[in-house]
């Protein structure tokens, strides 16, 4: 076509029309502009539709889709390429639909990743040898039931917790607590050695067979008054049966001011048996022997199955032993730092599961270690 004769109008960048006279004759440019701009928009409703409805099985779609929609050479970014052609006037309106288009994109192809990481980890922690789901909820153990109880009645009479390891020296188990090295009283407590030292004995290193080396390190860094009670696993080499087993739990009490008697010791006794038993239990006395105490005593308590009559239980005398007690021997005092001639105290010792056994009337003691589900759910409501 020869334009010649003709003038053309300029509009901005673009060529508007050109006339002949006054007579409008082409639109040409400026028409293919707007068709243009009216075909990105309708490419990008269309990408718009797709992007929305996307779905993914696995890592490797996902990132197909990625590169498809959103890398140097995907759809969107062609796209952003076109939208340098648009006319001036219309690059707000196109500008927004394609900032809309990419970040719905970029949101979506998110989601699945997030949705494929999550079934992902799902199935990977899947453990067929697990429980079934709902997992029920546990409860405390018996003996820590036991063992609780038993602290928090001494924490109400003034007694403090003192702890110390289980795997000790001959000196503070047996030497401090007036065992003297080839004293027959050392085979009652036949403990497992760790280190062997045959020519000074005091350097051997053993599991503890009771918590009096708690009070023994207790008294050598502390002066009186001293009040604590020493919680803790012990060890000792028996036989396993119902009434034996070669670890326990034991707490012992310790008590050590001017003036103290063996009545304070009776009525400390009294009381606690009184609240762990009940209100009418009554509590026995009888002569014993322990290297770390003198006078010594063992302790029993009235039979709480049949109120001191007389059953199978206590093997019908009414009684029921449940711990050891004694005045600190002056030995112990001076052998740890304390004058005996100044203090005076008294100590005792109980076993957990036996005072367990008698609460709750459990026949077998290795029934607390075998950690049958059976027997443990019998304790739910007592914790």
């Amino acid at each position: 076509m020869n334009l010649e004769p003709y003038t053309f109008v300029f509009t901005g960048k673009n060529i508007t029309f050109a006339q002949n006279n006054g007579e409008a004759l082409w639109w040409g440019i400026a028409a293919d502009k707007i068709e243009q701009k009216d075909m990105l928009l309708e490419k990008i409703e269309q990408l718009l539709r797709e992007v929305s409805e996307l779905t993914a099985a696995n890592a490797e779609e996902i990132e197909a889709l990625r590169l498809k929609y959103l890398s140097k050479k995907g759809e969107i970014t062609a796209l952003m390429a076109d939208f340098r052609d648009v006319a001036a006037d219309q690059k707000k309106a196109v500008g927004m639909k394609l900032n809309e288009l990419k970040q719905t994109a970029t949101r979506k192809i998110n989601e699945l990743k997030e949705q494929c990481e999550t079934a992902e980890t799902a199935t990977d922690d899947i453990d067929l040898t697990r429980t079934a789901y709902p997992t029920p909820l546990g409860t405390r153990h018996p003996l820590n039931i036991v063992r609780n109880r038993i602290v928090d009645i001494f924490s109400r009479m003034g007694f403090t917790l003192a702890d110390g390891p289980e795997v000790e020296d001959d000196l503070h188990v047996f030497t401090k607590m007036n065992f003297a090295p080839d004293h027959p009283a050392r085979d009652m407590q036949d403990t497992f050695f760790v280190d062997n030292h045959s020519a000074d004995v005091t350097k051997n290193i053993i599991l503890r067979s009771h918590t009096s080396s708690v009070q023994a390190r207790v008294m050598e860094t502390t002066q009186p008054p001293i009040r604590i009670i020493c919680p803790g696993r012990v060890y000792r080499n028996e036989a396993i049966t119902a009434r034996a087993h070669c670890f326990f739990h034991q707490i012992e009490g310790l008590y050590i001011d001017r003036n103290v008697s063996f009545a304070d010791l009776k009525q400390v006794m009294l009381m606690f048996a009184q609240e762990m038993f009940g209100a009418e239990t009554k509590i026995r006395l009888r002569p014993s022997y322990f290297p770390f105490t003198e006078p010594s005593a063992e302790m029993d308590i009235s039979c709480h199955i049949c109120g001191g009559k007389g059953c199978g239980f206590c093997k019908h005398t009414g009684w029921v032993e449940i711990l050891g007690c004694g005045m600190v021997d002056p030995n112990v005092l001076e052998a740890c730092g304390i004058d005996s001639k100044v203090y005076s105290g008294y100590a005792f010792g109980l076993g957990v599961e036996r005072i367990t056994n008698l609460k709750y009337q459990v026949s077998d003691l290795r029934m607390f270690s075998e950690n049958d589900v059976r027997f443990l759910d019998e304790f739910v409501s007592a914790g």
